[in-house]
């Protein structure tokens, strides 16, 4: 049995180029016909496979009987015949990964695929479960000035880390990493759930949001490994599905653990549903076998994983999501503080892209990677996109609560036609795109019918009619599970296998990027219009008390003679805040139309015959 350097078994077409020491060079014409009948037919069985220097089988039969060769065809079709039987799978070159092992099939691919779910739901979940909570966590450690960091510690953590995980899943065990990043993620929940005073709880939401900022990129990495290209969408239409779930759902199992349990539920949740994902990839997932790394020194290997950039990298992030946190909030915008860190920022910012260009292939995000067209066509589309399903996700339940006076968890039911339509067009999207092959025209279609949504939710009013606000809703959420996950598939289709980190990362990294920046733009948005429609409808009244009572208790602590008024401001406040989020998936067309049109059909990415 031949075999190449890597000991792998050669390809079908190697095989038949390879001298052999049997070879009949008499003719054989009484069975010449049959013979090549046969192989041909052989050949046609499974798919005429292409090899490695582009060659099928097919047309080595048709050299070795070209006139004027009398090579014998029971000799080829032996060798065909053996090499079906030593490649195995080989033969569907979509069976095989990049290091020529083949990809986990059944149940282990059903584990792993359910393992990365649930992974994405925790992450997502985290983002949004302790909305609802907060009122209690701040009444037990009398902690109102904190409530802002119990969010934006998470959001801190993940969003300047993530870059730098692509790093790490670029030049490291792939399989290692994801399991790190769990079990940092489990240690912040833990302390979260058993913690006695509000500095602990924000500690523990910093350490989670640290494993986070791996999780979500390293779930779609993986899945990279675990499946063919070609069949790739469909799961990512699910892991985007269980994503939008998450996020939609998050306030409302908030509300079910803080009402009937404890609010400390909304973080050992993920305990359980962790440590599964830990122990189903520990052992189900095959790790992609590393290339042998170059001579470096322990500098050199240092120097690959961008230590100045990093260092000036995370305090850039940091001080613009502080300003964007407290600026018209805590502090007002000409206040020295906000002034401060949007100038430190500025000049943070300048010099890591300094040293992203000096730096090259040592870069976090090497140039040539961002530079790529369907790279920047998809972090604009990502950035646009994913701030406007948060803005909406943020602020419909609001609406639900301040408007229509119901309670957080049944704000949380009324946003249900929001996630069913982002799960379930996620899921058919991802199929369509596995059968025909293009992703571009989904990113299209999402931003018309998103934008047309998003337009559509800016005319509720408080007497709409529940069939409207459902119809919105839904109509929205076909556009968002449409397109938001389809940069990850381009990246995926347009990449070499080594970048696919570093570009899974960046896509991931805008779409945390633009909700953080954009709740925090929406919320300095609704509470500016509030303080306008409360002193145009309500003069005598001092909006500051009104904002105290919050959206949840207004029929409730206000004089029954003013409540009508207060609920139109409150409607026109929130409907202000959805026209950024419309102009936001609006403005993301320009993402869509520069992708390239490329098939996940016709990019392999992955080793055919070697």
């Amino acid at each position: 049995m031949m075999t190449t350097p890597e000991g792998q078994p050669p390809s079908v077409a190697a095989q038949l180029q390879a001298p052999s020491p049997e070879r009949t060079l008499a003719p054989s014409t009484h069975s010449r016909a049959s013979h090549e009948k046969e192989a041909r037919s052989l050949v046609s069985s499974h798919g005429n496979p292409i090899s490695s220097s582009g060659n099928s089988v097919s047309s080595m039969v048709k050299d070795e009987t070209s006139a004027g060769d009398d090579v014998e065809l029971a000799d080829v079709l032996a060798k065909v015949q053996t090499a079906r039987t030593q490649n195995g799978s080989a033969l569907h070159p979509t069976e095989t990964r990049e290091d020529g092992t083949e990809y986990p099939s059944g149940t282990k691919l059903i584990l792993i695929s359910v393992a990365l779910c649930l992974s994405v739901f925790l992450t997502a979940l985290d983002n949004s479960i302790i909305a609802t909570a907060i009122p209690a966590i701040a009444k037990q450690f009398n902690s109102l000035d904190d409530v802002g960091w119990y969010g934006s510690a998470y959001l801190l953590t993940t969003a300047a880390l993530q870059l730098l995980f692509g790093k790490f899943y670029t030049f490291l065990s792939i399989k290692w990493v994801y399991m790190t990043a769990i079990f940092i993620f489990e240690v912040g929940s833990l302390i979260c759930g058993v913690a006695q005073n509000s500095v602990t709880l924000i500690i523990g939401r910093a350490v989670a949001g640290l494993g986070s900022a791996g999780l979500f990129s390293g779930a779609l990495l993986i899945l990279a490994h675990s499946v063919p290209l070609a069949t790739r969408p469909l799961y990512t239409g699910l892991i985007g599905g269980v994503y939008g779930i998450a996020s939609v759902a998050g306030p409302l199992l908030g509300g079910v653990f803080t009402d009937k349990v404890t609010w400390r539920w909304c973080f050992y949740i993920n305990l359980p549903i962790g440590a599964v994902t830990l122990i189903v990839i520990g052992f189900f997932f095959p790790d992609p076998v590393q290339k042998k790394p170059p001579q470096e020194t322990w500098q050199q290997r240092v120097m690959r994983f961008d230590p100045l950039g990093t260092l000036i990298f995370i305090p850039a992030i940091v001080s613009l999501l502080l300003a964007l946190q407290w600026g018209g909030v805590t502090y007002p915008w000409n206040n020295g503080r906000i002034i401060g860190l949007f100038v430190v920022f500025g000049v943070l910012i300048l010099a890591f892209l300094y040293i992203q260009y000096r730096q090259q292939e040592n870069a976090t995000v090497p140039p040539r990677i961002f530079k790529q067209r369907t790279v920047m066509a998809g972090s604009f589309f990502a950035f646009t996109v994913g701030s406007a399903f948060f803005l909406f996700v943020y602020y419909i339940p609001i609406w639900f609560q301040a408007v229509q006076g119901v309670s957080a968890v049944n704000s949380g039911i009324r946003n249900l036609p929001l996630l069913l339509a982002v799960v379930v067009t996620s899921i058919i999207s991802g199929g369509l795109i596995t059968t025909f092959g293009y992703y571009t025209p989904f990113m299209i279609f999402g931003t018309i019918i998103g934008s047309i949504g998003a337009g559509l939710l800016t005319t509720w009013t408080p007497s709409i009619s529940t069939g409207v606000w459902i119809g919105y809703q839904i109509l929205f959420g076909i556009g968002i599970g449409a397109g938001l996950q389809q940069p990850l598939v381009a990246v995926q289709t347009v990449l070499g296998i080594d970048d696919v980190p570093v570009g899974t990362s960046v896509i991931a990294f805008m779409q945390t990027l633009g909700g953080a920046l954009f709740v925090s733009v929406g919320n300095n948005v609704f509470n500016n219009k509030l303080i306008e429609e409360l002193g145009k409808h309500l003069p005598d009244v001092n909006p500051a008390t009104v904002i105290a009572v919050g959206s949840t208790n207004l029929r409730k602590a206000l004089p029954a003679e003013i409540v009508p008024e207060v609920i139109l401001s409150y409607n026109n406040a929130l409907t202000t805040a959805y026209t950024v989020a419309t102009a936001l998936i609006a403005v993301s067309i320009f993402g869509a139309v520069f992708m390239e049109w490329k098939s996940v059909k016709g990019k392999k990415i992955e080793a055919g015959f070697a």
